[in-house]
């Protein structure tokens, strides 16, 4: 069995002036890392003592695909798309697949002027045959 997780970044955004601007290396490197931490973090619960847990949820394959990952290489792909269209979806499909996904929605605070804006989207960790179904088209960063 072969686990993973792929991490898809926006590449290009809308400069305003009807252009387009790629953001620093790093604003996409910490985009990626926060979507790639949010899937643990959106699925944490109340463990009853006031401390949060890793909880049992509906498509979270704990002992055929997170753990593994955890315990093992915990391997990540990290794939681009160019559009905001392209970008928004993927993650239906992935949820729809019974994936875990998380996306980040960036406040706006550096780069983007402002303006909210969905950056980075984590796939998995789950099959890599299941997460290629969906991202096995996309370019590698």
């Amino acid at each position: 069995m072969s686990v993973k997780q792929v991490i898809v970044i926006r590449t290009r955004y809308p400069d305003g002036k009807g252009g387009f601007f790629k953001p620093r290396t790093g604003k996409l490197i910490a985009q990626g890392a926060h979507a790639s931490m949010k899937v643990f973090f959106d699925r944490m619960e109340d463990s009853g003592d006031g401390c949060k847990e890793l909880g049992p949820q509906e498509g979270w394959d704990w002992q055929g695909a997170v753990l593994p990952w955890i315990e093992g290489t915990f391997t990540k792909i990290c794939v681009g798309v160019d559009s905001e269209g392209a970008f928004k979806a993927i993650a239906p499909v992935a949820k729809d697949a019974g994936l875990p996904v998380a996306g980040i929605q960036d406040n706006g605070l550096t780069e983007f002027h402002g303006v909210k804006t969905w950056t980075a989207l984590a796939i998995g960790p789950a099959e890599a045959d299941d997460i290629d179904k969906i991202t096995g088209h996309l370019k590698l960063l």
